[in-house]
């Protein structure tokens, strides 16, 4: 059958973004028969024994309890669970000397969903029918904010500023602020801290002059929070979570380990959390109660915050160490190969200046010796075309063994270096 979509029902029938390379991905892993691929494109966390246990024992003491009934054969809030409410509230309250009451708190089926409601509730038109954009004040970003807004041309991104060491090979991404626009148009700001995919941590400084270009107008600003402290913590530099005022402090619990659950976590002015409240209870009445019982039982005993800080950070940070070193050994140093400063996250971030190919020939000639990563131009969404940055960068996970990242760096780097070669021959 071929059933007659709607504008939205053709929008959302689309796969976007990474989604897209990876049914690629997929398909190549399936049609390998015996060959072996190093794959480097995964964004799901490494399940690491501590972090499993820790679900285990607090599912565990669910099950044990009287309140199982309750959690999982009854419907609840809108809102979320109230004893997880209460534990973030606690647990944030304590730990960052905040003011926090149980109406700052929302609880979502996963952050991506958040991300949805945030962008379709303050972005797009309104009744008047002006369009409020939906502003990337940095970019590259998270491929996903690419299909959050029901009104594609809501969504703009901005160009950053390129902080490069040419003699280190090391480069960072900043908020360029002399183009960024956020005026009476806006609608809403979204940005990740520590960033997927390039592991940027934007300081508190940058985070703090774009809250404050936003408040004027009363514009939201989304921090999508998914690798920042406390939980996952997986920031491999100092940084301080912000809070108050316009911001929304936007949190996962999937690189905790709980990715299957899908609990996002909404920490904001009560105002904006009403309103992200009430898109919930019309989309779909609220989030899976098991999931949040067992969140609210490993953030109260202080658990979650402690494995975060001891297991999960050093695990990625020790990965990224090797692919670093790996790089720096195998890259040739006349090569213009600049990696992006490993500030945190689960992934690395290469930038190849003036890489005399596209990203995606590239991520099929790395196919042909089994190396799998992911072309990064799926991660400018909301840019406007004709920057050839986007099609110079790759991100690499740091989800596979050490071997496995020091064998595919390797190959990377024989590769790269004959694309550059074989380039410079035929300009001779």
């Amino acid at each position: 059958m071929n059933p007659a979509l709607t504008q939205f029902g053709e929008q959302m029938s689309h796969l976007t973004g990474v989604r897209a390379i990876m049914k690629d991905i997929v398909e190549t892993l399936r049609s390998a028969e015996n060959r072996e691929f190093i794959n480097l494109s995964a964004g799901n966390p490494v399940i690491l024994p501590e972090v499993e246990q820790l679900w285990r024992d607090c599912t565990a003491d669910l099950l044990a309890s009287r309140e199982y009934g309750e959690v999982v054969c009854r419907y609840g809030a809108s809102q979320g669970y109230q004893p997880l409410i209460d534990a973030i509230v606690q647990d944030f309250n304590q730990r960052y000397n905040l003011n926090l009451t149980d109406r700052n708190v929302l609880i979502t089926p996963g952050s991506q969903t958040l991300y949805f409601y945030g962008a379709n509730s303050f972005g797009g038109y309104t009744s008047s029918g002006q369009l409020k954009r939906i502003v990337l004040p940095l970019s590259p970003d998270y491929t996903g904010y690419g299909g959050v807004s029901l009104i594609p041309e809501a969504l703009v991104a901005y160009r950053p500023a390129l902080d490069i060491d040419e003699a280190a090979h090391r480069f960072k991404y900043r908020p360029d602020f002399s183009q960024l626009e956020i005026n009476e148009q806006t609608g809403c700001v979204i940005f990740s801290r520590p960033c997927n995919p390039t592991g940027n941590v934007l300081t508190d400084e940058e985070v703090q002059k774009i809250s404050a270009l936003a408040a004027p107008y009363n514009v939201p600003v989304f921090i999508d929070s998914a690798y920042a402290p406390p939980f996952p913590a997986l920031n491999f530099t100092d940084m301080t979570p912000l809070f108050g005022g316009n911001i929304l402090h936007c949190m996962s619990l999937s690189k905790a380990g709980l990715p299957g659950e899908r609990i996002g976590i909404a920490i904001g002015d009560e105002s904006f959390i009403q309103v992200l409240e009430c898109f919930q209870t019309n989309a779909m009445i609220h989030s899976s109660r098991y999931g949040q019982a067992i969140a609210a039982r490993a953030i109260k005993s202080g658990a979650l915050a402690d494995i975060a800080i001891n297991v999960i950070r050093p695990h990625y940070h020790s990965k990224f160490a090797v692919l670093e070193s790996t790089l720096e050994e195998a890259m040739p140093g006349s090569l213009p190969w600049f990696l992006h400063r490993g500030e945190g996250a689960i992934f690395a971030w290469l930038w190849l200046r003036d890489l005399p190919a596209t990203d995606w020939d590239l991520y099929q000639e790395l196919k042909q010796v089994g190396i799998i990563v992911v072309p990064g131009k799926d991660f400018f969404p909301g840019l406007a075309e004709g920057w050839e940055h986007t099609h110079q960068c790759l991100r690499i996970s740091l989800t596979a063994t050490n071997e496995e990242i020091a064998t595919g760096m390797r190959r990377l780097a024989e590769v790269v270096q004959k694309v550059y070669q074989r380039s410079a021959v035929l300009s001779q």
